[in-house]
């Protein structure tokens, strides 16, 4: 492993690391609906997603440092279609989500799926480079996103 791509791994996992009082217990830490105006079972539905991301995103970690290649590409593919909204909502469902939800966030999300998406088509082409950079673009949305929709979830950023 070159030097840079030893350096980004450490980088990653020192993102990643759990916070503490928060990554025990995600679930008892409520989403900032005044922010986005779900209704409680979309809340709890979109609640179950970010912890299954949060699951694969920690699982890309040692993926990537080890160049399990399958294994990138197949999280990749999971986070970039979904893990629970697109498959427990109804269409009309999904038509109410996305006109509740701010335009800001759906441009977040659309980005964060197309990052996970080309995630796994570097895996496919067994590239660290590329995906490590489309990792570091996953946490980056991730972190824009939280910042804009989950302050007062996550105050420190």
């Amino acid at each position: 492993m070159n030097n840079w791509m030893y350096f980004t791994v450490c980088l990653i996992l020192a993102f990643l690391a759990p916070l503490p009082g928060y990554a025990e217990h995600p679930a008892d830490h409520p989403l900032p609906t005044d922010q986005l105006h779900l209704p409680p079972e979309m809340t709890q539905l979109l609640k179950q997603e970010m912890n299954a991301i949060q699951k694969g995103m920690q699982s890309l970690v040692p993926a990537i440092a080890s160049g399990y290649w399958e294994e990138i590409a197949n999280i990749g593919e999971k986070i970039q279609h979904s893990y629970i909204m697109q498959q427990k909502l109804t269409p009309t469902q999904v038509e109410e989500l996305h006109h509740a939800l701010p335009p800001a966030f759906l441009e977040l999300d659309q980005s964060f799926h197309h990052s996970a998406g080309m995630l796994a088509h570097a895996a496919k082409m067994k590239n660290p480079d590329v995906v490590t950079f489309y990792f570091y673009k996953l946490i980056d949305t991730c972190v824009a996103c939280h910042t804009k929709f989950a302050a007062n979830r996550f105050p420190g950023l």
